[in-house]
């Protein structure tokens, strides 16, 4: 079987090419949806077994992309015929070229394109490293493309309703575009043939044959990324996109050498699903020798195993596709060997999932319940990050975008009964002081017998930002023993967890200076007892400051944009730091800046906005500073 992933923004009509491409020489395969976010469509071609896997479209679904490329011998990338909509395909085109696989470009809808080809074309090469070929000019007539002319055959064909294209003589009008068009496909070809470029320095003729294969060559070394066109919802251009796969696209052990960097792959996790009587499923690809029930893959034997398309036995041939139950050890995003699996590599893995949400049982009984029930989920859902908000003791979720946080929640209502409400997470504050202020508490407790006896003159004083808490002691004389210090300062922690304000206090230094002790009712606890609540004076005394965490985020996002974040960015009080162009990465650049934790979830939002679903961003902790009390007022 062969392997190849369908992906491109929303709305470009990826599921309609999937299925046009199927119903080219078979009756369609059962398409296979998988968690809402793909589906596995196999079908026959000339004789012989493919799958194409479908990515739904938006930036929430792009981290399945990722596992599935893995696994895929090329890719199809579906764009809008239209010049002014390329840069919805930027993070496709970035993903493509991290992955390093075979690509093919297919123009959709030519039928209402209002631009012209190489308009579309000059469009997105802007975010693409990798020199973008037109492989077919349009016929037109009367503003309208019916048809195409194949510019190494140099054949043309003319569009036909639902039905392959019929073959006719080359339009006379089109003589000279389609000879300007090959020459440059040529040019561009001869950059990596020595033969090919001999023969266009001596103006031979180049025939179809020695073209193809150079084309063949040059795709399974992904050298430069070929451009096809037509209209999938009336399957135009679909069958030679179809012939091209076949013929240039590279067979399994093409993936086979890219995984197996450090150990011998077997096969690949690419897909994963809960279903019903089920429970966990992954779609696993064999990569290199037989895989079947029992096998050991990735260290343990494999449970039942259903191939997919006319595979349906139990044992995979390299290249084949299979369904994996009972086989929890299995999960998607890993490449396995025999006896362990390891990750896929960076460019496989999601970005970093940045809207964050609390979450909370509508019913109480559910509590244990959600635990497991997200923990299974994270298994079939590599963007799903689950922790525990340390404010308010809630789960947080840290997700790909609201999106996926409504699928997941919907996840949870149909697979396993629980339904949950969001809620914004709280601000993660702190507290400190602004001056130092020294008091004295004694603790004294006489209830009969031993009493409890402790006196302790601290000071407390304000730190700079990011020094946490330190405690010294400049006690003389023995006025309190060494060994009630430590309880002095352990008293002093516990009412710095919680300040005024009910959050904890820090960039703070608490000196122990004096004290008095009883030599029969001091005591470890009565210490801690009065450094505690002599901290607790000192702090109400010197009065509580407010801090916010702030972050600093690197924004990713296609240079068209980068302007426009300057007053998002300016209106939820963040610092710009300055962007400049990404490395490697055409057409892309990296705005930085400082920003308020709690504007986190606000500019996941803001920004698919301003980028139109094609920016994102990945933070990390910079240090705290005041902040307005009435910015929380309800926290």
């Amino acid at each position: 079987m062969r392997v190849f992933t369908i992906l491109g923004p929303s709305q470009s009509g990826k599921s309609t090419l999937a299925t046009a491409l199927a119903n080219l020489d078979s009756a369609e395969g059962k398409r296979q949806e998988v968690a809402g976010v793909a589906a596995l469509q196999p079908f026959s071609f000339m004789g012989e077994d493919w799958a194409a896997i479908d990515i739904a479209g938006g930036a929430d679904n792009l981290a399945q992309a990722g596992p599935a490329l893995a696994a895929s011998d090329a890719a199809v990338l579906c764009v809008p015929a239209d010049a002014g909509a390329a840069v919805l395909s930027a993070p496709y085109l970035r993903k493509l070229e991290e992955a390093g696989i075979p690509a093919f470009i297919f123009v959709n809808r030519m039928d209402q394109a209002a631009d012209r080809v190489a308009e579309i074309v000059a469009a997105l090469q802007a975010y693409c490293s990798h020199n973008i070929i037109l492989r077919q000019v349009p016929i037109r007539e009367d503003g309208q493309v019916v048809g195409a002319v194949d510019l190494i055959s140099e054949r043309a064909w003319q569009y036909r309703e639902g039905e392959p294209s019929a073959l006719i003589e080359l339009p006379v009008a089109m003589y000279a575009r389609e000879q300007e068009a090959r020459t440059e496909l040529l040019e561009a070809l001869a950059d990596f043939d020595d033969t090919l470029l001999e023969e266009l320095i001596e103006d031979q003729k180049v025939m179809a044959d020695e073209a193809y294969e150079v084309a063949t060559k040059v795709l399974q070394h992904n050298d430069l990324i070929p451009a096809l066109m037509g209209s999938a919802v009336h399957k135009n251009g679909v069958m030679r996109l179809m012939k091209s796969l076949r013929h240039e696209a590279p067979d399994v052990g093409a993936a086979l050498e890219r995984l197996s960097k450090d150990a011998k792959v077997v096969a690949v996790g690419c897909m994963a699903d809960l279903v019903k009587h089920l429970g966990k499923t992954v779609m696993v690809r064999a990569l290199d020798g037989s895989v079947g029930n029992g096998a050991s893959v990735g260290g343990a034997a494999l449970g039942s195993l259903t191939g997919v398309g006319s595979t349906a036995n139990a044992s995979l041939t390299p290249g084949d596709m299979g369904q994996a139950v009972k086989s929890d050890h299995l999960n998607m995003g890993f490449a396995y060997a025999r006896d362990g699996a390891a990750p896929l590599p960076d460019w496989a893995q999601p970005r970093p999932s940045t809207f964050r949400r609390v979450i909370t049982p509508v019913n109480e009984r559910d509590d244990a319940r959600l635990s497991g029930a997200l923990e299974r989920l994270a298994e079939i859902d590599p963007a799903l990050g689950v922790g525990q908000d340390e404010a308010s003791g809630q789960v947080l979720l840290n997700l790909q975008g609201p999106l996926h946080m409504r699928r997941v929640k919907q996840a949870l209502k149909d697979e396993f009964g629980v339904e949950v409400e969001e809620g914004v997470v709280p601000p993660a504050l702190r507290e400190t002081i602004r001056k130092p202020v020294q008091v004295q508490y004694r603790h004294r407790k006489q209830s009969g017998g031993a009493g409890q006896f402790a006196d302790v003159v601290i000071e407390v004083k304000p730190l700079p930002r990011g020094s946490g808490f330190v405690f010294e002691e400049t006690v003389k004389g023995g006025a309190v023993p060494k060994n009630y210090i430590p309880s002095v300062e352990a008293g002093a922690r516990e009412a710095l967890a919680q300040g005024l304000n009910g959050h904890p206090v820090v960039d703070i230094c608490v000196t122990l200076k004096d004290g008095k002790h009883h030599s029969v009712d001091s005591s470890d606890f009565a210490f801690r007892t009065a450094g505690k609540n002599a901290v607790r004076e000192a702090l109400s005394e010197a009065g509580a400051v407010l801090l916010q965490p702030i972050m600093r985020v690197h924004i990713h996002v296609p240079s068209v944009f980068t302007g426009g974040l300057v007053p998002v960015v300016s209106g939820m009080k963040g610092q710009i730091l300055g962007f400049e162009a990404e490395d490697g990465v055409a057409g892309w650049d990296v705005f930085e800046t400082l920003l308020p934790m709690s504007a986190q979830d606000d500019l996941c939002n803001t920004l698919a906005s301003a980028t139109r679903g094609t920016g994102w961003f990945s933070t990390d902790f910079d240090h705290y500073e005041e902040a307005r009390r009435a910015d929380f007022a309800e926290a």
